[in-house]
């Protein structure tokens, strides 16, 4: 309400100015009825259905970003990229001290080579009891046959099958204590695989070629896992990302199309406005009663992370009033035009526009249908001044 009520009031006080600036060159006017018409092209007033629109202000961000950091607990002995710098996949950004993991893996590949000696001696004494079950057995057959004879004495008998039941029950647990042995050195090589990565932790690397958006540490910090170390960005693609109210839900669609322009630098002219493609519309957030539109930017020269930039989605056309872009005059910031009245005389008009397209503006105030006005008005065309005008051959609805 603020804005309209500033709006209006600023509305009222440049009537006040033109009014009184009429008023004022009464005389002149009289002066410029008396001049020779001039001859000026003129084009009509009229209506147009266009498309409504809705524009969103966003910010350009990388397609992909990587936020490198780290996977255990070392100080960083090196960073060797800066922000800004442009890197290849597989390049080193950040060095860790590595002593202790390096320390964690000898030990691992230590207790591998044990487990491996562990597998061979219980092997060993694997076959010797296997030796022992065969002359166990020998002597119990033995025995045993002795017995049938009664060559041997019950007791011997007895003797014999308890050695056997020993031997074959040493025999068992050798073979166990074998399988233990096989499953150590399982356990041992996995143990110095886990090692040897882990102490491949210690070089972090670009995982694309990109540029280095951030760096967030120093050598002698301590790094910590999660914690971030250097941000890449992936400078193949970029996108705009805008917040948009719940209102216009309707008009954004992923895989559908939108405009979007680039805001430049201070002295730089803006881009122009470019059809793209709706890549990713998210869920609207009830809290803040809006939702995040991603929108795909074409490849243009220029283009980094940071830059505002704006959207526009295409909703169902409306009927407005156009006049030709060619007729409007800025002047500071207000916007004039010429209107030709019946008397052939060019009256200055003060006018409120709208959005452009193709060459027509829209007219939201200070201009009527059918009025015809004065294009590319010269500088020393005067309030008042009669004209000669030939209207050029278009309709409000052209597109140039």
């Amino acid at each position: 309400m603020k804005s309209i009520l500033k709006y209006s009031k600023a509305w009222v006080a440049a009537l006040a100015v033109v009014s009184l600036a009429a008023c004022r060159s009464s005389a002149p006017e009289e002066a410029a009825d008396t001049l020779a018409p001039l001859d000026l092209q003129t084009g009509p007033v009229g209506t147009a259905d266009w498309p409504s629109t809705y524009e969103a202000g966003g910010v350009v961000r990388a397609r992909q970003v990587a936020v490198v950091s780290a996977r255990v607990v070392a100080p960083v002995l090196e960073v060797r990229v800066r922000a800004g710098d442009r890197v290849r996949r597989g390049q080193t950004l950040v060095i860790l001290d590595g002593r202790e993991l390096g320390a964690h893996a000898a030990r691992a590949t230590a207790a591998a080579a044990g487990a491996k000696l562990g597998l061979e001696a219980a092997r060993a004494e694997q076959r010797a009891a296997e030796a022992s079950l065969v002359l166990a057995r020998a002597t119990y057959d033995r025995v045993s046959g002795l017995k049938e004879k009664n060559s041997a004495t019950a007791q011997e008998l007895d003797q014999a099958t308890a050695g056997l039941a020993a031997a074959e029950a040493r025999v068992a647990a050798v073979k166990a204590r074998v399988a233990e042995a096989e499953a150590g050195i399982d356990a041992a090589a996995a143990a110095e695989q886990a090692a040897s990565v882990g102490a491949s932790y210690t070089t972090l690397t670009a995982p694309f070629d990109g540029i280095v958006a951030a760096r967030h540490a120093d050598p002698g910090s301590l790094a910590a896992p999660g914690g971030p170390l250097v941000t890449v960005e992936d400078t193949g693609g970029y996108r705009l990302e805008a917040q948009m109210d719940e209102s216009h839900a309707g008009l954004a669609i992923a895989g559908g199309p939108a405009d979007v322009r680039i805001d430049r630098a201070a002295g730089e002219a803006d881009g122009d406005w470019l059809r793209s493609t709706v890549a990713e519309v998210a869920n609207i957030d009830p809290a803040r009663h809006s939702f995040t539109v991603k929108v795909d930017l074409p490849a243009t020269q220029g283009l980094r992370s940071g830059l505002f930039g704006r959207v526009r989605v295409l909703g169902a056309p409306r009927n407005v009033l156009v006049a030709p872009r060619s007729a409007i005059v800025k002047r500071g910031q207000l916007t004039f035009a010429f209107a030709v009245d019946d008397a052939g005389a060019a009256r200055l008009r003060m006018v409120a526009v709208g959005a452009e397209s193709g060459g027509q503006i829209e007219v939201l105030a200070g201009l009527h249908e059918g009025d015809q006005v004065v294009l590319d008005p010269p500088a020393s065309l005067e309030d008042g001044r009669p004209v000669r005008g030939a209207a050029r051959a278009t309709t409000p609805g052209e597109r140039e």
